[in-house]
């Protein structure tokens, strides 16, 4: 029996193209915000674009924040995608400082104005770049490239969680994170063509 797979729908999401990528691999989603039918579902998406303060007013107001933390307490899978990666973190300073869904300790940062050769660093960090996995399971994954869209990165207090790292003019930080339940990526694989694709199928191979 197929998994019921919920993305969530708060307003701020590329939703339809995470969708369009699930269908391409022959499984069907459902959109909502719904909180009985998040809570009921066997497996979460969590998309996003946009300001961090904005996607998570949207979730206040849809009642969604304490959803997610008790789908998330349960333990069943939970996957983010670039803006619903940040989401996941304690804490945001995006344009301030703001208060996440705190599933993952850590915070979301800035960029730095410079590279580490003292050089302006050009923000966002938007195409395509290589991502390091050091898990021999996941070798696949391993220096291959992934389409990025960003101004800030997850920085997790416990480095065990960080699937894979990326590096941007010089800059190393974190591109992906793996606990026993969560699996978010700051890269797009909807973007990603069949590699983002192949990585989409590895998670929900991991569900059944």
């Amino acid at each position: 029996m197929q998994q019921k797979i919920v993305i969530i729908d708060y307003g701020l999401g590329n939703l339809f193209s995470i969708q369009q990528a699930f269908l391409q691999l022959g499984v069907e989603t459902v959109l909502t915000h719904d909180r009985e039918v998040i809570l009921h579902a066997d497996a979460l998406i969590l998309p996003g674009v946009g300001a961090f303060d904005e996607a998570m007013k949207n979730l206040r107001s849809l009642d969604l924040v304490e959803t997610i933390q008790t789908f998330s307490a349960s333990g069943k899978p939970i996957l983010g995608v670039c803006l619903g990666l940040q989401l996941l973190f304690g804490k945001s300073f995006e344009h301030g400082e703001h208060a996440g869904l705190g599933l993952i300790e850590g915070t979301v940062e800035k960029f730095p104005e410079l590279d580490p050769a003292g050089n302006l660093l050009r923000i966002p960090h938007v195409g395509w770049n290589q991502v390091a996995v050091p898990d021999p399971a996941f070798s696949q994954f391993d220096g291959q490239h992934f389409y990025f869209v960003h101004s800030y990165y997850v920085k997790p207090a416990d480095s065990a969680v960080i699937f894979s790292k990326s590096t941007y003019n010089g800059f190393e930080f974190c591109s992906a994170i793996k606990t026993n339940h969560i699996f978010a990526t700051q890269f797009h694989p909807e973007k990603s063509g069949e590699l983002g694709l192949s990585l989409f199928k590895m998670w929900i191979d991991s569900l059944n």
